[in-house]
Parts: C-alpha cells; sequence; structure tokens
C-alpha cells in the first residue's frame, strides 16, 4: 500500500499540523504501508496558468516545469493520500490550495453525469484512492474545521477519490504545553497512530479514534485564558527586547560622541 502525504504547515515538523500528522503516518507505518511524506513549503510548485495546454496542447501534461512533473506519477498511484494543513482563514493554506489547482491535468476535458452531477472524468492511469484530512487550528471550536471539510470532500467528488475522513485537533499548537500541565494530551496521539493503523489494515478508521483526536482537553473558557496569558508574555517579552536594543544603541552613539 503506498500512502502519499502533504504537509502544508509552513513550520512544517515544528508545527501543530506535524503533531498529529507523525503519530498517523507512524500507524501507517506500523501496519505496513509504504508512506512517503513532502512537505510543500520545500517544494517548488508554481500556480497554474489557466491555459487548458494540458487538455488540448499536451493532453495530460502540463506545460509548467517544476516539482510536480516528480509529484505526478506518486499522485497518480498512490492508494492513499494525506493532506495536512493548518486552517488558515477559514480553509487550507495557500501552498496546498496550488497543489489542488496543479490536478487539472489529471482529468479529461470532458463533461459526463456522475450521481446526477456533472464531472470531469478522470485521465486514465489516475488511481482511484483515498483521501484523508488532517488539520489543525488555534480555535477550541470544531466548526471552525467545517469549511475546509467541506471543500475536500468536494474535491474528492471531482477527482473520483474516497473521502475515508478527517483527523481534526483544536488547540494543536499548544498541546506540548497542556501536556507539561499533566494534560493526558498523549492520548490524542495515541488515537492518531490508531486511526492510520486501521486504515492500513482495515481500510476506515473507527470513529472512537477520530473522536478522541479532536476531544476537548480543557473547556473553551479555560483555554481562552490560558492562550491569552501566553500572547501577553510573549508580546511583553518582544517589547524588553526593543526596549533593549534601543539602549543599546543609545549607548554605542554616546561612546562615539
Amino acid at each position: 500500500m503506498k500512502v502519499l502525504a502533504f504537509n502544508s504547515s509552513p513550520n512544517m515538523a515544528k508545527g501543530g499540523t506535524a503533531l498529529i500528522l507523525a503519530p498517523f503516518l507512524a500507524g501507517l507505518k506500523k501496519a505496513g504501508a509504504e508512506v512517503e511524506l513532502f512537505y510543500l513549503r520545500q517544494l517548488n510548485i508554481k500556480p497554474c496558468l489557466g491555459c487548458f495546454a494540458c487538455w488540448f496542447k499536451t493532453p495530460g501534461q502540463c506545460t509548467l516545469r517544476d516539482d510536480m512533473d516528480m509529484l505526478y506519477p506518486k499522485i497518480s498511484s498512490a492508494d492513499i493520500t494525506v493532506i495536512a494543513t493548518p486552517v488558515y482563514v477559514d480553509g487550507m493554506t495557500g501552498t496546498m490550495k496550488t497543489l489542488f489547482d496543479r490536478f487539472v491535468p489529471l482529468v479529461e476535458p470532458f463533461f459526463e453525469m456522475r450521481a446526477g452531477h456533472c464531472r470531469h472524468p478522470q485521465r486514465e492511469g489516475y488511481k482511484e484512492g483515498k483521501v484523508v484530512l488532517v488539520s489543525v487550528t488555534g480555535f477550541p471550536e470544531l466548526d471552525n474545521f467545517d469549511p475546509l471539510v467541506t471543500h475536500v470532500k468536494a474535491i474528492c467528488k471531482n477527482m473520483q477519490q474516497e473521502f475515508a475522513g478527517a483527523l481534526l485537533r483544536p488547540y494543536a499548537a499548544a498541546l506540548p504545553s497542556m501536556e507539561k500541565m499533566g494534560i493526558p494530551v498523549q492520548e490524542v496521539y495515541q488515537a492518531a497512530e490508531n486511526a492510520g493503523y486501521y486504515l492500513a489494515k482495515e481500510g476506515k478508521m473507527p470513529a472512537e479514534d477520530l473522536t478522541a483526536v479532536s476531544c476537548e482537553l480543557v473547556p473553551p473558557e479555560a483555554y481562552v485564558e490560558f492562550i491569552n496569558k501566553r500572547f501577553h508574555k510573549a508580546l511583553a517579552t518582544l517589547e524588553e527586547k526593543k526596549k533593549k536594543k534601543v539602549a543599546a544603541h543609545c549607548d554605542q552613539c554616546a561612546l562615539k560622541s
């Protein structure tokens, strides 16, 4: 089983997205899946030109030359594609959207009716696989993921892929700090690993594991108080550094005079 994962967090392995993605991929590997992970920040993927050369001039081949040349064969042959992105302005990151925009060569220009809806037929050689969404947000409410989940489900329908489910984690970036406070964060990571393991072994992720990944670890009000204290501390630290920098500059000027 081939698993192709894309992490579009600009913080890559150090971001909140990776905190959930890493154990999920570990579970897939534990079940015997072959996993390949790409950080979109490290790739050269140009925006789609909307020229439709991939439909009429060079069918199935994009006119742009960049890292998509390397990715197209991997995308076409993946059994499972993992889309990992933080929520940015109620949706996926710009780099992830750019990746999806470049999927146009994978479908034919013609129209067909599928399940009562007009779609493009997929090009020959593009495997019908599963898609999993892994996403995090700084807010505590799960409905902040709704626009993104709807978007990814629509992409799956258009590309004839099965939406296999989503691992959604509120306030992921705060998990390491919460763990130091004794909050049972490891249960979230274990649930993410279990979801990956069972997806590879049985073809689906247990609902209880997806629920555990998204579980409320602290009341929203307590989280707001906690995170605001961190913001105030960070801003105070920044202001103190600015003052020291100005003072050091003034001392240098005094010495020169």
